[in-house]
């Protein structure tokens, strides 16, 4: 699966930056990810950084008597952290990816 292929959300769009800057990396290219973070009315930036791994999907379950906005796959970037833990993210609309020297 490619990258380009690898970033679609069923029911909500990303931001065309986004989708660019992810089409972009290469595995090995060190990033930046701010995703907006939501509990309540409450709501807060969560920042990770890291070395590129890749894009692909996540499938979060079953797909019967779903909301219909509930995305039931998902695109996930993995990267690794700097302290070597392996990481994923689910991307969505609130999701910010930045390369960084």
């Amino acid at each position: 699966m490619t990258v380009a292929d690898a970033i679609r959300l069923p029911t909500r769009r990303l931001d065309q930056s986004v989708i660019d800057a992810i089409q972009s990396l290469k595995p090995g290219d060190r990033l930046r990810i701010t995703q907006t973070l939501r509990v309540g009315s409450r709501t807060w930036p969560a920042v990770a950084a890291g070395v590129f791994r890749g894009v692909n999907y996540l499938a979060t379950g079953v797909t019967t008597s779903r909301v219909p906005d509930d995305d039931i796959i998902v695109p996930t970037l993995h990267f690794t952290k700097d302290n070597g833990e392996l990481a994923s993210i689910c991307l969505d609309e609130h999701t910010k990816v930045e390369r960084i020297a």
